[in-house]
């Protein structure tokens, strides 16, 4: 969501800052109900105090014992009553038509967002680590995990349809430890508050993180008015929706280890075998509240921290920052970090890290008060994956595979497996 007065004031780099992202100019249909609202509240502010006006006009004449004049006051106070109410209603309709456009326009990119339609435009920002070099040709990670016993996706069929998997015992733990692994990294080392939030939300809370109105086909809902939640951003960032925060408590770190759920509207065809793209997926997610002058720098901060992940599980991954088409809605800028996967001789999406400026703020009334001041301003809100941890476990199966179809297990792992240290079928 926007501040109107941004657009009042400079209609031309809103429009500008939308043109980025590939669309066509909204500011005058935006300003022209913008106008006939403010018409309407003024013509409201008119008769309400020519009512109250009239109001005491009404007893003054009573008092002299004039009823012509004080009838005609009381039919005059009744016209402007129902006037008054005809533009409240009339006013919550341009409200509303407002709120639909605005609702609907995505975050105004960062000046150094690179500019392109696709992904074909994103910038690498930098590698780390160098792909492992294999005596024989590995295998994808749905081969590892079938040939191992250790990976059902048939059964998981059976139970709920495509995009599902079940996991059994080693690797049903592995995706528990890793989990776990992340929580741990990110609470004891860099300041995350962990959280076990609802995986159930209602429409406010999923408009609050811009998942609606837009987005509404990509969730699941339930028939009486919940919301699964497609990440933890959603319930993480809403804690702070409708509240007030002093700045000495930001920035706020919070993270979580839930369940997700997606409906991958947009998506038939791509990725259908596999843990790449499923409908319930595990991951830790990394949320952060800050004030505006603070963000940019916790935007490096929450990258590094997602990044850290991979550099202990030593696998290599390069950053991208995403170009203005391929950033997501209400991002203002985003880097993704991408995981080697030698199965499919190419870079995945395992983290995207985004900066939202007030964007959301705006969407929840989530707002701080300024040390010193009177007022209070909006917070600036951040996410990132933290990280996918079914993408994490395909990652490590294609990494750590052997020639004999076992996985070995990444050194920080181990503690969390009972000191396993390889991964074998049936095991």
């Amino acid at each position: 969501m926007f501040d109107i007065k941004l657009i009042r004031d400079d209609p031309a780099a809103f429009d500008a800052a939308l043109a980025r992202r590939f669309m066509d100019p909204q500011s005058p249909q935006i300003l022209e109900l913008d106008a006939k609202r403010r018409e309407v509240v003024a013509a409201m502010q008119e008769a309400q105090s020519r009512r109250n006006a009239a109001s005491k006009q009404i007893g003054a004449a009573k008092g002299k014992g004039d009823e012509e004049t004080a009838n005609a006051l009381m039919a005059e106070v009744a016209d402007l009553k129902i006037k008054i109410q005809d533009g409240e209603e009339e006013e919550r309709k341009l409200d509303a038509a407002l709120k639909d456009i605005l609702s609907g326009l995505p975050n105004l990119p960062h000046e150094d967002v690179p500019l392109g339609e696709d992904e074909d435009a994103n910038v690498e920002r930098h590698t780390h680590g160098e792909p492992r070099q294999f005596n024989f040709e590995p295998k994808e990670h749905f081969d590892i995990g079938e040939g191992l016993g250790l990976m059902d996706f048939e059964t998981a069929a059976k139970l709920s349809g495509s995009r599902f998997v079940i996991l059994r015992n080693q690797l049903a733990r592995m995706e528990r430890a890793i989990g776990n692994f992340m929580l741990d990294l990110h609470t004891t080392e860099f300041g995350y508050q962990e959280i076990a939030p609802p995986l159930l939300v209602k429409d406010d809370a999923m408009f609050g993180t811009n998942q609606l109105p837009k987005f509404a086909e990509d969730a699941f809902h339930t028939e009486d008015g919940y919301w699964l939640i497609p990440t933890a951003e959603v319930p993480l960032t809403n804690t702070v929706r409708e509240s007030i925060l002093s700045e000495e408590e930001l920035p706020l770190r919070l993270t979580a280890y839930t369940a997700c759920f997606r409906s991958e509207a947009g998506s038939a065809g791509r990725d259908t075998r596999g843990m790449i793209r499923q409908h319930q997926f595990s991951k830790v997610e990394l949320v952060s509240i800050t004030t505006p002058d603070q963000s940019a720098d916790e935007h490096e901060r929450m990258l590094s921290c997602a990044e850290e992940v991979l550099k202990r599980l030593d696998l290599p991954f390069r950053t991208m920052t995403l170009s203005t088409g391929d950033m997501g809605f209400g991002a203002r800028r985003t880097y993704d970090i991408e995981v080697w996967l030698p199965g499919q001789n190419a870079y995945r999406e395992i983290s995207s890290c985004s900066v939202c400026g007030d964007f959301q703020a705006r969407r929840m009334n989530a707002r701080y008060r300024p040390d010193g001041e009177k007022g209070t301003k909006f917070v600036h809100t951040l996410n990132g994956s933290g990280l996918a941890v079914g993408r994490t476990m395909v990652a490590i199966l294609e990494n750590y595979q052997q020639a004999d179809g076992s996985v070995a297990v990444p050194d920080v792992l181990q503690p969390y497996l009972g000191g396993l240290e390889v991964i074998t079928a049936n095991g």
